[in-house]
């Protein structure tokens, strides 16, 4: 999948007709290669796409896997490398975490046994502003994945311009197993934990998989009681009566509807009508959803963790959201089919959400499905070997880092609310976050117009320009 040299993909495929040594494999190649320069109004634009070797991690303490979120970072940045000129001297600043914080986090059960989880804060790059990144409580958090979580949140908050870092936490737990007693005991613990490099100017938190603005109340008071003085600024996310802002549960969702449907106009098309598939149904793939079935879409199949249902003529979205409010999941709901969920990704449509976990989007997967859009609502959720499919297919992706931006876009709001003590109403915090992504995709898309590369790497291209020439303009110290 990766060549040894930097190289666009008509120079691949002519190489590899040469190494042939037969002239119909020439002919072939050229012929898809004209197919995909000059196809219909869903396919991208003719790329030249760097290709290179597998990423190597460097790194003594993590091994990763192929395909692991870490890995599939680096060939990320590998990519973005040779288009940033004399800033690329500074490209191994994007390769290591600034700051990685492994903590036990030991708690008294409600039977009075006591158990230890284990606990991670990452700060990937501080050189544009304090880190900013959510915490996730899940089974298979591990080290690697927080880093790699932590990197794409310091793109994430480049590209959109945000004057933040990149950071992430989580816990190694299985939320449903425990009270809510425990859960906010273990909160606490954690907050105390990390507090050593957290706080409302050096690393701000907010919720994430299977946390959420109750989690964050726990964590800001902990905080505040530990340092003596109310911080409302050291999380977002936060319930409004301590800060929180409006907008905010939604406002990943939205942007993913915001972006998704900006790259629709581009293409010139029309939301009304188009076949959507979700996967992943909570605040973010619920959200894009209902929005999108409001503008007009059929929303013909979704999965979460609990199964996959299929509805050939559309979802009542308003039903379904109705539905996993009161069952915890899709399973079960009447108005659709339930399928395999594997049968997810040969379902017919035309776009394409993944909102759940990272490296959903297989290579083979990228091959099956019919979508000729995707919208990246998790984060991570393509691989690199699935990336080259859909350039190879003419599918149009539209990266995490920008997809998936309005949640971070409105903590930022929400913090700067805070420090000000003054706040917006959801009409005006809705207005700047869609004038904010709009600006932010227009940038981008110009960017891989220009240069002819993915979304994904013009979003590398944009965000690691801000984030390398912050790190030279400040210098290194000592």
């Amino acid at each position: 999948m990766y060549g040894t040299r930097a190289t666009d993909y008509s120079v691949l495929r002519a190489l590899t007709a040469l190494a042939d040594g037969a002239k119909a494999h020439k002919d072939k190649a050229a012929a898809a290669e004209q197919q995909y320069s000059t196809g219909d109004a869903m396919k991208t634009p003719k790329s030249k796409e760097h290709v290179t070797a597998p990423p190597v991690c460097t790194l003594s303490y993590i091994h990763p896997e192929p395909d692991s979120p870490w890995l599939t970072y680096l060939a990320q940045v590998d990519r973005v490398l040779p288009h940033l000129g004399h800033l690329a001297r500074w490209g191994e600043t994007l390769k290591r975490p600034k700051r990685a914080l492994i903590v036990d986090v030991p708690i008294e059960m409600d039977d009075g046994s006591v158990r230890h989880f284990e606990g991670y804060r990452v700060q990937h790059n501080l050189s544009r502003g304090p880190g900013k990144g959510g915490v996730r409580y899940h089974p298979n958090v591990t080290l690697e994945e927080v880093m790699a979580l932590s990197a794409w949140m310091t793109i994430k908050n480049a590209a959109v311009g945000l004057p933040y870092g990149g950071a992430k936490g989580g816990i190694r737990v299985t939320p449903s197993e425990l009270s809510r007693k425990e859960l906010e005991r273990l909160t606490r613990r954690y907050t105390s934990e990390i507090g050593i490099i957290i706080g409302p100017q050096q690393d701000i938190p907010a919720p994430d998989v299977n946390t959420n603005g109750q989690i964050m109340a726990w964590m800001m008071d902990t905080y505040s009681m530990n340092v003596g003085a109310t911080a409302t600024g050291v999380v977002t996310g936060k319930p409004i009566q301590l800060g929180g802002s409006l907008g905010r549960v939604k406002a990943t969702g939205r942007g993913v509807f915001v972006t998704g449907s900006e790259a629709i106009r581009r293409l010139g098309l029309d939301v009304k009508g188009l076949r959507i598939a979700v996967q992943g149904f909570g605040n973010v793939g619920g959200t894009a959803a209902e929005l999108f079935a409001h503008a007009g879409a059929k929303v013909v199949a979704v999965q979460d963790h609990t199964g996959t249902i299929i509805h050939e003529q559309g979802l009542d979205v308003a039903a379904l959201l109705r539905h996993v409010s009161s069952h915890g999941g899709v399973a079960g709901f009447s108005g659709g089919q339930k399928a395999d969920d594997e049968a997810f990704w040969d379902v017919r449509c035309d776009v394409l959400i993944p909102a759940a976990l990272e490296g959903q989007v297989t290579a083979e997967r990228a091959r099956k499905t019919t979508a000729k859009l995707i919208l990246e609502g998790a984060n991570g959720p393509t691989l690199p070997g699935a990336d080259d499919v859909c350039a190879s297919r003419g599918i149009l992706v539209v990266p995490d880092v920008i997809c998936n931006a309005g949640g971070v876009t409105v903590s930022y709001f929400e913090w700067v609310q805070d420090f000000s003590s003054f706040f917006w109403d959801e009409d005006d915090i809705n207005a700047r976050l869609d004038k904010i992504l709009g600006n932010a995709l227009a940038r981008i898309w110009d960017t891989a117009d220009q240069l002819k590369i993915s979304l994904r790497t013009a979003a590398f291209v944009v965000a690691c320009e801000r984030v390398l020439q912050a790190r030279e303009e400040r210098g290194l110290y000592p």
